[in-house]
């Protein structure tokens, strides 16, 4: 058994619709520690990233990137957690708030296994890409271009959280269920050599040979594998509090057998939880969904 510690990170500077923020209470009380405990865990739950809520930030940082200076300076707090974590051997899960969040989640486990010569594998559970850098993205919200920082593109500040830099690969990132993807972001991931499986592959594939494959792209020569899973990877059917919804998602089946499949694995270092927006939810439903899938992720078994 393991031990977990649930960093809570309750920002929403990184989307322009608001919620998110309120994801990380909402996977509390959808009963994510007592969930975990009950598989054999220790649990630590009491840790949050302390974010200054939007309407307290000066008026001149809400520009192209929106909040850039905030989200800079609350990732690099949850890296040194997550980097905390993992070098006194537990898994960290963190509880967002908006994607953005991985710019410093994964860039902490980086830093961590780079201290052993090591090397991160990342999974990238998401309708999209995440891939635009700030002179690509139309919107300039940020939690559209953490895959880009990690990789070592876009803003200095926020691309060089991670010690080495860059704090990924291309070889070693691996996303699945893409089905929403900007131009800039398909130009990103051709050139820059990102490996991607779309909702169409694991159509005509299934998702067993999917994350067959991605677990192994991953683990490839690395020190252990992130897991980064946005709640919009999921179909809008089965989670509606989320803020970009995008039809043709996982199904609850796929979804558990993808996670099921992590935890078989054994090479589970961390794992991100984004994008659960309860102001957009049914009764907390989409939460509770997502900590079924944790607990998958983390060792839940059917027999």
């Amino acid at each position: 058994m393991s031990h977990i510690r649930l960093i809570g990170f309750p920002m929403d500077l990184g989307a322009a619709r608001r919620g998110v923020d309120m994801g990380p209470s909402a996977i509390r009380i959808a009963g994510a520690a007592d969930r975990l405990r009950a598989l054999g865990h220790t649990v630590d739950e009491s840790m949050n990233i302390d974010i200054p809520l939007r309407e307290e930030l000066q008026a001149d940082q809400a520009g192209q990137p929106q909040f850039l200076a905030t989200v800079t300076a609350a990732c690099t707090h949850l890296a040194r957690e997550t980097a905390r974590a993992v070098r006194d051997g537990v898994v960290p899960v963190t509880l967002g708030g908006d994607h953005s969040l991985a710019a410093g989640s994964v860039a902490g486990v980086a830093t961590a296994l780079g201290e052993r010569d090591q090397r991160v594998g990342l999974i990238w559970l998401d309708a999209h890409s995440d891939i635009h850098t700030p002179s690509t993205s139309a919107s300039g919200n940020i939690h559209g271009m953490p895959v880009a920082h990690l990789l070592g593109h876009g803003d200095d500040g926020l691309s060089s959280i991670s010690v080495p830099k860059p704090a990924v690969l291309a070889k070693d990132v691996v996303m699945v269920g893409l089905r929403d993807v900007d131009e800039p972001e398909r130009r990103h991931i051709a050139a820059w050599g990102v490996t991607v499986f779309t909702m169409r592959d694991i159509d005509e594939r299934g998702i067993a040979a999917v994350m067959r494959d991605a677990l192994e792209i991953a683990s490839r020569d690395t020190g252990g594998v992130h897991v980064s899973f946005d709640a919009d990877w999921l179909d809008p059917i089965e989670a509606r509090g989320v803020g970009t919804p995008v039809r043709g998602g996982a199904t609850y089946r796929e979804a558990h057998t993808a996670m099921e499949m992590i935890a078989d694995c054994e090479k589970l270092l961390a794992l991100d939880v984004v994008e659960v927006n309860p102001v957009l939810d049914h009764e907390n439903r989409t939460a509770d969904l997502v900590v079924g899938l944790m607990a998958s992720a983390l060792g839940l078994r059917v027999l």
